[in-house]
């Protein structure tokens, strides 16, 4: 590059260093598509050398995966020592090639970074500077200094004499539809969440704008570098609102470096299962009530049944009677194991066939003299296993104690909840059998899959088939192995010592372990089985808009996680779904008790001030002592309402009013309105998933939460609740409107003025 590009030498220094950085990155990746290509080029190789290899696909594989996502955005910052040298902070650490593999970029969650994030004039921690680099692609473009050394006078030019610019200059910028990552920008109050402890329950509450979900995703990065060996064979589950809040934030983590954390919905934690449908607002606070567990454990226990009155069983030519009062004491006994359901049926036809057994033993089996039984031990096994190849007795347990499959069982329940729910409530849930499956029936089944239990034995049985049936080939190899050794040998002088020395495959590998060495390995990633696996363990779980949960759905995920270690995200005050819990308390106490952290985020990054005095009003006319999170900066855009008779063309108008030259505009309107607008808006479809990287989306308001726009406009906000209200209010980053050709809320009126 020529001297006439930079202005001067601290921009072309920290060129030449950043050059110098994607030179050795480019290294890298030559070096791991290499090592990865060498790897599968070995092909199926014996058990260990497999392992090695699948090992190094594996790291190779996600080096390329960091690498590929953070080029172009590498460095970002320095730290300048007050004892002398420096230190350059990026989105993950690179070593040099010498022998003490010197760092050269230090990775943003090392432990020596966090003065990046924390120093102050007060409280320097050892820095005399603190600079931010700002990059296009691999083009540094511009730098910002603070001192933090008051004393030292040497100057750059490029001082930033409030330490706010970078940091504004990343809230103005126009939104992109994707959520960015905050590394260059994360303030004291958030690191000290992100750097928390790995234990336990973390609650970071904290009202819109406050950047709780990026905090939230920035901890599970810097808990997966902490504790990489657990958290990277266990996987950390992140868990969102909605499927376009995932796709909102589904570039945050590859950002910065990490890309083995499975996202999903509460829609999607169920094996098999993926959906987007909802119930209504009273049938779902129905099926999210904790009351549900106790009521599926009595739909289960009711499936298992006495006869009504006796069920007659024919058996080599004579009828066996089971009798309500037999049964019983079969049911009763098998309950006491306690068991779930499919589980303990093995142990109800062991107590049923034993019942028979007797029963047949007694009939041919009793002197008439003196009423002794004269079968010995091998009669009445006989006596037992011909009763167990009798279809009528498996027919009978059949309808006692029948398998049960955890959709059949709640497609039975919700078709007719009549008896175990009050009408109004078994009204609200009813609907016909089928398997269209919405977001609040996935902790049920969930629910049902915990009661009933797996029974294994017909999949272990299959297994051990599919064994059987690997080894006999083995062993036919083996064979063909050994006939070919015997036909070279077979001409030899029997003195040949060739002809004894020689090894087959026969003298030191046996049919069962050759069957072995060749069976598939698993090569999924962590967060692949962990979604493919309803009983799976995270290490750790982050939930954002955590107070929207049923008690159900938290039942599912407390299951997943039995070390308790998460992080829940989320603000009590935009509680809008029915069946939500709202209070952290009531959240965790039946499962943490009061062993739980929790912290607030005060400062609000997102909203300008005009707009946060508006929605502040909304909620403080129904909660007149609620805080807002204030505002650090301020637009000088006031928000503006017009009442209208032409909703669909007014709302065009205001689009094309409100839609910035870069950047994403949303409308958020009730669903009911959505396909009228939809057919005025250019580019906009009504009732498909919303694509929000497009430059206008429709939205409800509880499709936009945790989701932010550049420009914002809210149709007929009459017909929303307060929570709904006030986040719709608050997703603007610049500017926001309001059509209505309903009366407007009264605090809302009020404090558009």
């Amino acid at each position: 590059m020529s001297n006439t590009e930079f202005p001067d030498d601290e921009l072309r220094q920290e060129q030449e260093f950043i050059d110098g950085l994607y030179a050795r990155v480019d290294v890298l990746r030559g070096d791991a598509e290499a090592g990865v290509t060498d790897a599968l080029a070995q092909g199926h190789t014996p058990r260990q050398a497999r392992l090695e290899r699948d090992i190094l696909v594996a790291e190779r594989s996600g080096l390329l995966a960091a690498l590929n996502a953070v080029d172009g955005s590498l460095c970002f910052g320095r730290i300048d020592l007050a004892s002398g040298g420096t230190h350059h902070i990026g989105r993950i650490g690179l070593r040099a090639d010498d022998a003490e593999r010197t760092p050269v970029l230090i990775d943003w969650r090392a432990r020596v970074a966090r003065p990046f994030y924390l120093a102050t004039g007060h409280t320097t921690m050892g820095l005399r500077r603190r600079r931010h680099i700002a990059t296009e692609g691999r083009r540094v473009t511009a730098l910002h200094d603070e001192i933090l050394d008051l004393g030292d006078e040497t100057r750059t030019g490029h001082e930033d004499p409030t330490g706010d610019a970078v940091l504004l200059a990343a809230l103005d910028s126009a939104r992109t539809g994707r959520m960015g990552d905050i590394v260059r920008t994360i303030q004291a109050d958030q690191d000290r969440i992100i750097r928390a402890p790995h234990r336990g329950v973390m609650v970071v509450e904290g009202g819109p704008g406050t950047g709780k979900t990026a905090v939230a995703l920035h901890r599970a990065a810097f808990l997966l570098y902490e504790h990489r060996e657990l958290l990277a064979r266990r996987a950390v589950l992140i868990v969102g609102p909605n499927p376009a809040f995932l796709g909102y934030i589904g570039e945050v983590l590859p950002s910065l470096g990490e890309t083995g954390v499975l996202l999903a919905t509460v829609g999607e934690l169920y094996p098999g299962v993926k959906t987007t449908r909802t119930d209504t607002p009273e049938a779902a606070a129905v099926k999210g009530a904790a009351r549900m567990a106790d009521v599926l454990a009595d739909v289960v226990r009711d499936r298992q049944v006495l006869p009504d009155p006796v069920i007659a069983i024919e058996h080599d030519r004579e009828i066996l009677m089971l009798d309500d009062g037999l049964v019983n004491v079969a049911r009763e006994r098998t309950r006491a194991a306690k068991l779930p359901h499919n589980v303990a049926r093995e142990h109800f036809e062991g107590h049923i066939l034993n019942a028979l057994t007797d029963m047949v033993a007694e009939r041919i089996g009793t002197d008439p003299y003196d009423g002794s039984n004269l079968l010995d031990p091998s009669d009445i096994t006989q006596i037992r296993d011909e009763l167990a190849e009798n279809p009528e007795v498996w027919s009978a347990i059949d309808r006692l104690w029948p398998r049960i499959t955890p959709e059949r069982l709640i497609a039975d329940f919700l078709a007719a909840p009549e008896g175990h729910l009050p009408e109004e409530d078994a009204a609200a849930i009813r609907r016909p059998v089928t398997r269209h499956w919405t977001v609040s029936d996935v902790p049920l089944l969930d629910e049902a899959a915990e009661l009933l239990g797996e029974d294994d034995r017909l999949a272990r049985g299959r297994a051990e088939r599919e064994r059987q049936t690997r080894i006999a080939y083995a062993q036919g190899v083996l064979d063909v192995s050994y006939a070919s050794r015997t036909f070279e040998f077979e001409d030899k002088e029997d003195d040949d010592p060739d002809s004894s020395e020689v090894l087959s495959a026969h003298d030191i590998i046996d049919a069962e372990r050759f069957a072995e060495r060749h069976e598939e390995d698993d090569h999924r990633s962590a967060a692949e089985r962990a979604a493919a696996d309803r009983t799976w363990a995270f290490g750790h779980i982050i939930v954002d808009e955590a107070q929207e949960l049923s008690p159900m759905a938290w039942r599912l995920l407390m299951r997943r996680s039995p070390t308790r270690s998460m992080t829940l995200v989320g603000d009590p005050a935009q509680t809008s779904e029915a069946g939500g819990v709202g209070s952290w308390a009531d959240i965790l106490t039946p499962y943490v008790e009061d062993r739980w952290e929790h912290t607030r985020l005060g400062v609000n990054y997102r909203t300008p001030a005009e707009i946060m005095d508006v929605a502040a009003a909304v909620v403080r006319a129904e909660h007149p002592g609620f805080e807002p999170p204030g505002s650090v900066r301020s637009t000088g855009v006031r928000p503006w309402a017009r009442a209208t008779d032409d909703l669909p063309g007014a709302a065009a108008k205001a689009v094309a009013e409100l839609t910035p030259a870069e950047g994403r505009l949303a409308v958020i309107a009730p669903r009911e309105l959505h396909r009228s607008l939809a057919a005025r808006l250019d580019g906009v479809t009504a009732g498909a998933e919303p694509d929000l990287t497009h430059d206008v989306v429709l939205l409800d308001p509880r499709q936009a939460k945790g989701l932010e726009f550049d420009s914002v406009l809210v149709v007929e906000p009459g017909r929303y609740g307060t929570s709904d209200l006030y986040v719709a209010l608050t997703r603007a980053t610049q500017r926001l409107g309001v059509l209505h050709t309903e009366p407007l809320p009264k605090p809302l009126a009020e404090a558009l003025g």
